[in-house]
């Protein structure tokens, strides 16, 4: 478990502050100022907790974390889980309020429970399994752009981005098309709870993610216990039938198990989706080049899609043992946070990393994570969505006016709430 100690047990190694809610209201490009000086300076430093007023110190009583901020950094302790554990403590940085921690994931899981969870997952996510669904994605994405061809004025994220990743989740878990919204509407609701102005008037943080998490509970249960006499070739099936230990898994593990599939299934895609159609619209020459030969382009361009966005900032491990990184001790029990969103703007690995550049040579981003057993299992189902989507968009919608987005305050998703647009 995570290391309960008093601040002065480290120092904070940096001067820089990343850990305050006014640092990560900020924008991407100027939070990454800080992350730059971090990279070139302090690439592991020192933090002090996440501030939140709903979950204070003397509640989650974590003194700080160390935040890693080069992508070969991130790579290493994402490849090394013997080093770095997922399953001692939460895998958010942020500490989370007791009331809102569930049953684990297998992404809050060592080998070889994880190793079990993942193989009952794995069937779905195969390239066999991709390939079979692509024509599914491909008549969603038609359809979901046809749609808004001369709308006229629309939030861009709600009536198209969000609406892929939805489907195509619900399609692989089995979640009856009356329930999809919902589903997908919690999963959306839980990432964002801590952002303050999705708040409903008079509730707490805690007590809206807790909501999230009961819907998506009762929703998960009530699925797999029907596929448990009612079987088909979805997840739920496969959760359904699985055995761990002899046992089959308790409605506390399908509650958790259905957390992370309607989060990791939604939002990557979502965000990815809504900032590059904000980034094709600023960067008129790439969406030219792009359509010069997009069969022979698209692949590539996902990977700039991907690593420009960003769409997971960070996540969280706990050192299983001492270890030297950069030259810093890290006792084990000590939180280690990364971040990805500083290590896709790496000036060591990305030449002028900002730039969103589509033919920039291919190097290994860390938006899908940095390897290792807890890279995401859905990226092939990701790229999917990507390559039917903007298919549509840049042929339905070739005239397409992109407003100022509207963005989420997040710590773990680079998230654009709303994007206004005005379809032709």
């Amino acid at each position: 478990m995570i290391r309960r100690l008093f601040a002065t047990d480290h120092p904070v190694t940096s001067g820089q502050d990343i850990s305050s809610m006014a640092f990560w209201r900020r924008s991407f490009v100027e939070r990454d100022q800080t992350f730059a000086w971090l990279r070139e300076h302090c690439p592991v430093s020192w933090q002090q907790p996440l501030e939140d007023a709903d979950v204070p110190p003397d509640v989650h009583g974590e003194a700080g974390f160390w935040a890693v901020t080069r992508a070969e950094d991130i790579s290493y302790i994402s490849q090394n889980n013997r080093l770095f554990s997922t399953s001692q403590g939460s895998i958010m940085v942020r500490p989370r309020h007791p009331d809102t921690i569930m049953t684990p994931n297998f992404l809050e899981m060592d080998p070889p429970q994880h190793t079990r969870y993942r193989q009952i997952m794995s069937a779905a996510f195969t390239p066999k399994a991709v390939a079979r669904l692509n024509a599914q994605i491909e008549t969603r994405a038609h359809d979901i752009v046809n749609d808004v061809v001369g709308a006229g004025d629309i939030d861009f994220v709600s009536s198209v981005s969000a609406k892929l990743p939805m489907l195509t989740i619900a399609d692989m878990v089995g979640v009856p098309e009356s329930l999809v919204t919902t589903f997908a509407q919690a999963g959306d609701n839980f990432v964002g709870g801590h952002d303050e102005s999705m708040l409903p008037p008079g509730m707490t943080q805690v007590d809206f993610m807790v909501r999230q998490l009961t819907v998506l509970r009762d929703i998960g249960v009530d699925l797999v216990h029907y596929r448990r006499e009612h079987p088909s070739d979805d997840i739920a099936t496969a959760l359904g039938s699985a055995r761990m230990d002899g046992k089959p898994l308790s409605d506390d593990e399908i509650a958790s198990t259905m957390l992370l599939l309607s989060v990791a299934g939604n939002d990557t895609t979502k965000q990815t989706t809504s900032w590059t159609v904000l980034n094709l619209d600023r960067n008129p020459d790439e969406r030219t080049w792009l359509l010069e030969d997009f069969t022979g382009r698209i692949a590539g361009s996902i990977e700039e899609f991907v690593r420009h966005a960003t769409p997971v900032m960070c996540f969280g491990r706990v050192a299983l043992e001492d270890v030297e990184l950069r030259g810093v001790r890290i006792q084990a029990g000590d939180k280690v946070g990364i971040f990805y969103c500083s290590g896709n703007r790496d000036e060591h690995v990305f030449e002028d990393p900002h730039r969103f550049s589509l033919g920039r040579p291919r190097t290994p981003h860390v938006g899908f994570g940095g390897g290792g057993i807890h890279y995401c299992l859905g990226n092939g189902i990701a790229r999917a969505q990507l390559r039917a989507l903007f298919a549509e968009i840049l042929t339905q919608l070739p005239r397409l006016e992109v407003g100022e987005p509207e963005m989420l305050n997040s710590e773990f998703i680079n998230g654009i709430r709303r994007l206004p647009v005005r379809t032709n």
